[in-house]
């Protein structure tokens, strides 16, 4: 599309017609065209009366300029003057019309002006033709806008993941309400929207008009008929939207395609500073949808129609012009709906705020990206929550690449430590005595990694971070949170930062992650879009000897610690987390369990559950039995 350009003059072609015209000057070509000129540009201007003046019939000249402004709302036109002939009084000026179509592509062609010697002034004729040769006495213009069908996003086997979905808009018609608190109790208690919310919307409406109270897919309004449907004023038009398989599948990966926002429409404009969409578009709205508006939506197309003007406004007319919309191109995620799915249903176990992200080991491709209802859906990806004892795999990352520990390393595990004067306990402040450091690992030893920990130079747990990719600036469509570890202003906050508490934040899809490097051996940037722009350089990871040390503590975490819940889920390792936030005595706590499962239904994968709230580890773990039982 193009901007709004300045007329231009064309070089002056001379054509000979006959006798009469003449090709030197003093043949008033150049008051011809000054005079065609001067009406182009009040009219590209947009001063219509100014163009109209210029012209034999002002106020016919000024009605066929106000119709097409309206015709054409929101367009802007440029002009170019081409050749001009005079012969005798009369004259005619070729040139170019060329009008910017608000979010659509340009309409260009070629017409003429008729001018006629009034005295000593050349006037335009007024005529239809003056806008469009293909305009009549009579007729208007009719534009008419389309985009194409919306390219799809699709899963891991190029399978559309959004499809034609039927929705039935519940909602009031405020001249039908006979009962309005009646009606709102009764909605209220069906859709779950507040009776407040409903009345004050109803109150604030015109009479007449429709008031939105929710949009349910078919299934989910059939589900509550018989609760509506007979209520004075409640009314349920349909329509088809672009829909994902369920309400939450993916919802902070893919996002959401609805009506345009006037924040979408402000945020795609062109290099001109012109928007590409216009209201009442079906856009991307939030996630993928929105990070590759352009490519999923295609470019819009156009036709334009002479239609009479006494006749009703949806005549079609007869076409004149006609752009076809250009299609957009599909974008291909690396979703697995069988883990989708699965994911979604141990979500949706927990009445608490609950995340499931999976992710494949080697490559960083998002698998799975779960949040139940309860949860706000962008903080499996971007949330920033104290990892607690999960963060022990990175801390024992950090140990045993220091070279002071073994995993058969004797390491004492009291049920508390001092640091500074402040104290440290394990849950329930259980004391093993001194045991193996895979058994400190596997009982989740708080105190046995404070006192190693503690041992290790300041930057040794950010190091070991790094190596997983965490602190990393990546480059992503939909923003992904890579965590913080930040060097320790104490002791006290270097113990804390240890045990994943302190000052060290992560995300579920972060946490997934670094299972995944662990997993595989070789840390991966996250991945979005199959053969989207690398989000980063992948990570270095640690060495293979301290991987190699790793992966059987992690398994006996399952097998004789704090996950034996998923013995016999097969081959799965992990790290339980409880990572106390707030301020509440005692505080409450976040529930995490992260980890990896090798050679299961759905080939290895790595994945992080965050329970919110969830007070100890053990709601993670049956989110995770829950999760690996559905595959």
């Amino acid at each position: 599309m193009r901007g709004r350009r300045a007329p231009v003059l064309a070089t002056m072609v001379l054509l000979l017609a006959g006798p009469t015209l003449v090709a030197c000057s003093g043949d008033g070509s150049e008051e011809v065209r000054s005079a065609a000129q001067a009406f182009l540009d009040d009219w590209t201007a947009g001063d219509l009366q100014a163009a109209a003046d210029d012209t034999t019939d002002a106020v016919a000249t000024k009605a066929l300029l106000d119709q097409t402004a309206s015709d054409l709302a929101s367009a802007t036109l440029a002009a170019d003057l081409g050749a001009v002939t005079v012969e005798d009084d009369t004259a005619t000026v070729a040139w170019t019309a060329t009008w910017d179509l608000a979010a659509a592509p340009d309409w260009t062609y070629d017409a003429t002006l008729q001018l006629r010697q009034v005295e000593d002034t050349w006037q335009v004729v007024s005529d239809p033709t003056v806008v469009n040769p293909e305009l009549a006495e009579g007729q208007r213009l009719v534009l008419t806008r389309s985009l194409p069908p919306r390219a799809p996003l699709t899963d891991a086997t190029g399978a559309p993941l959004f499809a034609p979905t039927e929705v039935v808009n519940v909602g009031v018609d405020t001249a039908q309400v006979t009962d309005l608190p009646a009606l709102a109790g009764a909605l209220a208690a069906a859709t779950g929207v507040s009776a407040e919310e409903i009345t004050a919307d109803v109150q604030a409406a015109p009479a007449g008009q429709f008031v939105p109270v929710i949009t349910l897919r078919r299934p989910d309004f059939e589900r509550i008929r018989a609760q509506v449907f007979d209520l004075p004023g409640a009314v349920f038009p349909t329509e088809t939207r672009l829909l994902a398989p369920t309400a939450r599948f993916a919802a902070a990966l893919l996002g959401r395609v609805g009506g345009a926002t006037a924040e979408v429409l402000d945020a795609a404009v062109d290099d001109d500073g012109q928007r590409r969409y216009a209201e009442g578009d079906v856009l991307g709205l939030s996630g993928l949808q929105r990070a590759y508006q352009d490519q999923l939506t295609g470019t819009a197309g156009f036709t334009v129609a002479v239609a009479a003007t006494d006749e009703a406004l949806d005549d079609p007319g007869r076409v004149v012009a006609t752009v076809d919309p250009v299609p957009g191109t599909s974008v291909q995620t690396p979703l697995v709906p069988a883990l989708q799915n699965a994911a979604d249903a141990a979500a949706a176990t927990q009445p608490l705020a609950t995340h499931v992200v999976v992710v494949r080991p080697g490559t960083g491709e998002l698998l799975a990206v779960s949040s139940n209802e309860a949860a706000n859906a962008t903080n499996a990806l971007a949330g920033q929550f104290p990892p607690g004892s999960s963060m022990k795999a990175i801390t024992a990352t950090a140990l045993l690449g220091a070279g002071a520990l073994t995993p058969a390393t004797a390491v004492p595990c009291p049920g508390t430590t001092v640091v500074d004067g402040r104290e440290f306990e394990n849950q329930d402040q259980f004391d093993l005595g001194t045991v193996p450091f895979t058994e400190a690992f596997a009982q989740s030893c708080n105190t046995t990694f404070i006192q190693q920990a503690l041992a290790l130079p300041d930057d040794a747990l950010g190091a070991a971070a790094a190596s997983y990719g965490v602190g990393s600036d990546w480059q992503l469509p939909v923003d992904l949170f890579s965590g913080s570890v930040q060097p320790p202003g104490s002791q006290t906050t270097k113990a804390a930062d240890a045990i994943g508490q302190g000052q060290v934040l992560m995300s579920p899809a972060q946490m997934a992650l670094v299972a995944a490097g662990i997993a595989s051996g070789t840390p991966a940037a996250p991945v979005e879009v199959v053969g989207g722009t690398p989000a980063g350089a992948a990570p270095a990871g640690p060495p293979a000897a301290v991987l190699d040390a790793l992966r059987p503590m992690m398994r006996e975490v399952v097998l004789s610690g704090t996950a034996t819940a998923l013995t016999d889920r097969g081959q799965v390792f992990g790290k339980t987390g409880t990572a106390e936030f707030g301020t509440n005595t005692p505080p409450d706590s976040h529930g995490w369990f992260v980890g990896y499962q090798l050679g299961g239904p759905q080939g290895d994968i790595a994945f992080a559950v965050l329970v919110e709230a969830g007070q100890s580890s053990s709601a993670a773990v049956a989110v995770t039995d829950a999760f690996l039982g559905a595959l």
